[in-house]
């Protein structure tokens, strides 16, 4: 019985909290630094600069400066693979090639805002945040070479800072968790997502 009135009182107060949350929206645009990390070495894979766009939602609970926000984007990945330094390639006519992913992700992150600052933080107030983020995949470039999966799990983290409590410019890290991709030849080789990631926001 205590069990039962202690989690009753602590999902009133949740509800009580979400209640009084302030929920903002608004636009992103941003790009990517990203990687293909495969389990082999087998041939030189080099970074790529690729656009990320859409929109993204944060709910603060007032007083305590934590909060969530989630975002539906657009987001291009992938790498340039130079396939030709290797003969199993090279034979189909394969040489440098940019292998691209288009996906529909959407990052959920919890977040903490410095809120307490004597009034600071309406000019400028920094915040941290992580999370999970799911993407799905689709389009994909078109290449024989590579079996593209239908999406992947991802972890992410970063820091932002939100200025005159409007614009948000935060970077995060992003570690792909499922691979994103497979050589069609080879059975074990398999690459997983990494991205560097730079978004500003607007939100109102």
């Amino acid at each position: 019985m205590k069990n039962i009135r202690v989690f009753l009182c602590a999902l009133a107060l949740l509800v009580c909290t979400a209640a009084h949350a302030e929920f903002r929206w608004g636009p992103t645009v941003g790009a990517n630094y990203c990687n293909m990390q495969f389990k082999q070495d087998l041939f030189t894979v080099d970074k790529i600069y690729s656009p990320v766009g859409g929109v993204t939602g944060e709910m603060m609970f007032p007083g305590i400066g934590f909060g969530i926000d989630i975002s539906a984007l657009y987001s291009m990945e992938g790498a340039k693979m130079h396939l030709g330094e290797k003969k199993i390639w090279a034979v189909d006519g394969y040489g440098t090639e940019n292998v691209f992913t288009h996906n529909f992700e959407i990052p959920i992150n919890l977040r903490f805002k410095w809120t307490r600052m004597n009034g600071f933080e309406e000019i400028l107030a920094p915040y941290v945040f992580g999370g999970p983020t799911m993407a799905i995949r689709v389009g994909h470039s078109s290449i024989d070479a590579v079996d593209f999966s239908g999406g992947y799990l991802g972890l992410q983290c970063g820091v932002g800072i939100e200025i005159k409590q409007h614009f948000q410019i935060q970077g995060q890290y992003m570690w792909g968790m499922t691979y994103a991709l497979k050589m069609s030849k080879l059975i074990d080789e398999s690459a997983r997502n990494r991205s560097w990631q730079l978004r500003v926001a607007y939100l109102f």
